[in-house]
């Protein structure tokens, strides 16, 4: 059995509208928003393997969040430029290539793609992924690569403001 937690990044920052996209940072509610939901998966002893992330500074500055929670370093998230402004196949994709030892992985990525991908995942469909929202389903698989032929089941959707 392999599970996936899909995380949008936490709210950004539009204080400096000519800043580019990929350069926002979380602003002072993504910044309170991140560690209180990774607190909440630990609550749930919810086991992170693998972190891996869109490179941009929302999303990077997300999972830094969830990854300290973890213990886990800076460094210890893998990132991967396609999820930024990724398709469902690029998910797809990234999740293919991760290394089978993880039994548990979470992406952080942005929307519109996001709530897409989770809207292909199961019968559990959402209007719009939140800000800092986690989305999460079981695979019964052993191999990552098998993941998008696979049977998924939906397991929990939160977020900040459920």
């Amino acid at each position: 059995m392999k599970s996936i937690l899909i995380i949008r990044h936490a709210k950004s920052s539009w204080d400096n509208v000519l800043q580019k996209d990929f350069d926002r940072p979380l602003n002072d509610r993504g910044h309170k928003d991140a560690p209180a939901m990774a607190k909440r998966l630990l609550d749930k002893k919810i086991y992170i393997d693998a972190f891996i992330a869109s490179p941009a500074l929302r999303a990077y500055t997300t999972a830094g969040y969830f990854a300290k929670a973890y213990a886990k370093k800076e460094k210890d998230i893998v990132t991967f430029p396609q999820l930024y402004e990724a398709s469902t196949p690029v998910f797809y994709s990234v999740i293919s290539h991760t290394s089978d030892a993880f039994n548990t992985i979470a992406i952080f990525s942005h929307n519109p793609g996001i709530t897409d991908f989770v809207n292909s995942l199961t019968n559990t469909r959402i209007d719009d992924m939140p800000t800092c929202g986690i989305y999460a389903v079981h695979a019964d698989i052993e191999h990552w690569k098998d993941f998008e032929s696979a049977k998924k089941t939906f397991w929990f959707f939160d977020y900040p403001k459920a």
